[in-house]
């Protein structure tokens, strides 16, 4: 009968170990959840670090300030001119 108790005992205590609170399936999970939020972290970063790189230039770099001026706004140099192409319909075929 004592062994009986023991072996329930075991499988008691090792069924909680793998599922129980902080067992051994939540520290898969956690270690996981660990890593995912790692490799957003470092995604995060590059991209903040490419932020700040375009940032400066808008503020430093007058040929990423004249670019943004004549894709925006439209504004060309003196002495250049300006093309403006739209789109035709085709023609629609007479039966």
């Amino acid at each position: 009968m004592a062994q009986l108790l023991v072996a329930f005992v075991a499988c008691v205590l090792l069924v909680n170990a793998l599922a129980g609170e902080n067992g051994f399936l939540d520290t898969i999970r956690a270690r996981q959840q660990y890593q995912d939020m790692a490799v957003a972290v470092v995604r995060l970063e590059r991209e903040n670090a490419s932020l700040r790189e375009h940032a400066r230039r808008l503020r430093e770099d007058p040929r990423t300030i004249e670019g943004i001026a004549r894709r925006d706004l439209g504004l060309i140099r003196p002495g250049e001119i300006l093309f403006i192409v739209k789109d035709v319909d085709p023609p629609v075929p007479v039966d």
